[in-house]
C-alpha cells in the first residue's frame, strides 16, 4: 500500500523559509514523477513544483519560480520542497503526490492534479506577520 507523509509546515513570517519533506512507504519515490501541490481555503488545488521520473527535470509554477526548489533526497524514499522568501499568498495546505499510471507525469507549470494520485494528508503552511 502506497503511503506518502508530508511534514515541515508551520507558521512563518513573510520573507522566511521552510523546507517541506515527503516520505514514502510502499514505493520508491525516485522511480516516479513526484509533485507538490497546494490548496488554499476556497481555492482549487494547484501544482507548485514537480520532478520528472525520466531525467529528474523539475518544473514549477510561475509564481514560485526562483523561490521554491523541489529536490530528491539522498534517501530514495524522500522528496523535499525548499521554500524561501515566503509570502502571505503562499498560505495553503501543501500535498505531496506521485504520478498516476498512464498520466502525463510532471509537466510545465508544476503539474496537473489529474495526472497525480496517492495523495498525502497534507501539511499546513501559514505565512503571516
Amino acid at each position: 500500500q502506497v503511503q506518502l507523509v508530508e511534514s515541515g509546515g508551520g507558521l512563518v513570517q513573510p520573507g522566511e523559509s521552510l523546507r517541506l519533506s515527503c516520505a514514502s512507504s510502499g514505493i520508491t519515490l525516485h522511480f516516479y514523477a513526484i509533485g507538490w501541490f497546494r490548496q488554499a481555503p476556497g481555492k482549487e488545488r494547484e501544482g507548485v513544483s514537480c520532478t520528472s521520473s525520466i531525467d529528474d527535470r523539475t518544473f514549477s509554477a510561475d509564481d514560485v519560480k526562483g523561490r521554491f526548489t523541489i529536490s530528491r533526497g539522498k534517501n530514495k524514499n524522500t522528496e523535499y520542497l525548499k521554500k524561501r522568501n515566503l509570502k502571505p499568498k503562499d498560505t495553503a495546505v501543501y500535498y505531496c503526490t506521485k504520478e498516476k499510471p498512464g498520466g502525463m507525469g510532471c509537466t510545465a507549470g508544476g503539474g496537473s492534479v489529474e495526472d497525480f494520485g496517492s495523495w498525502g494528508q497534507g501539511t499546513q503552511v501559514t505565512v503571516s506577520s
